[in-house]
């Protein structure tokens, strides 16, 4: 990003899910953007826990960017009053945004989606190709299913514990939040 503002790059659900917890954590994150003054960069629908912290986000004043692939504006229903809203042609260029306009990345609960870019963005650090924190929202162990999974791979040879040591893993917003600003708080926000 040009902007001297911390940009956060945040995968999340274009559903709600079941746990209220997720909806208002995805809120409550959202307002703290606005009150940092940090910049939000994510998927550009109007549902889900997408929804939630893109609105939440703009109504405390925070610079908002979405990114959303042609194919999914009628189903997601780009949300309007965004600072910006880029329209690509797929889900491959819409990725390759997302990881270029984020100076750290945060996962919140999703399906299959925030996984695709959970992966992308943790293969690509595992290779070399960026050096922005992942962070990681486990509220309620959400992830403790995935984390188990690395955790077998790390033990049977597939992953090294470095990898998995790379992720920052939370497990509240206050804790969230002070991780962001521990990665993140030192660069100017002017």
């Amino acid at each position: 990003m040009t902007s001297n503002k911390p940009s956060l790059t945040v995968f999340c659900g274009s559903r709600h899910g079941q746990d209220q917890v997720h909806i208002d954590d995805a809120a409550a994150f959202g307002h703290w953007l606005g009150e940092q003054s940090w910049h939000l960069v994510y998927g550009g629908g109007n549902v889900g826990l997408m929804g939630e912290i893109a609105r939440a986000a703009l109504q405390s004043g925070a610079e908002v960017t979405g990114i959303i692939p042609e194919s999914l504006m009628k189903r997601e229903v780009g949300l309007e009053g965004l600072s910006r809203l880029e329209v690509v042609s797929d889900m491959a260029v819409r990725k390759q945004a997302l990881i270029d306009l984020g100076d750290a990345f945060v996962v919140l609960p999703g399906g299959l989606g925030t996984l695709d870019e959970f992966f992308e963005v943790a293969t690509l650090l595992q290779l070399g190709y960026h050096r922005k924190p992942i962070v990681i929202m486990n509220r309620n162990g959400f992830w403790d299913p995935l984390l188990a999974l690395v955790k077998q791979q790390v033990s049977a040879g597939f992953v090294s514990q470095k990898e998995l040591d790379a992720w920052h893993v939370v497990d509240s917003l206050q804790a969230l939040q002070s991780c962001c600003l521990a990665l993140l708080g030192s660069r100017k926000t002017a």
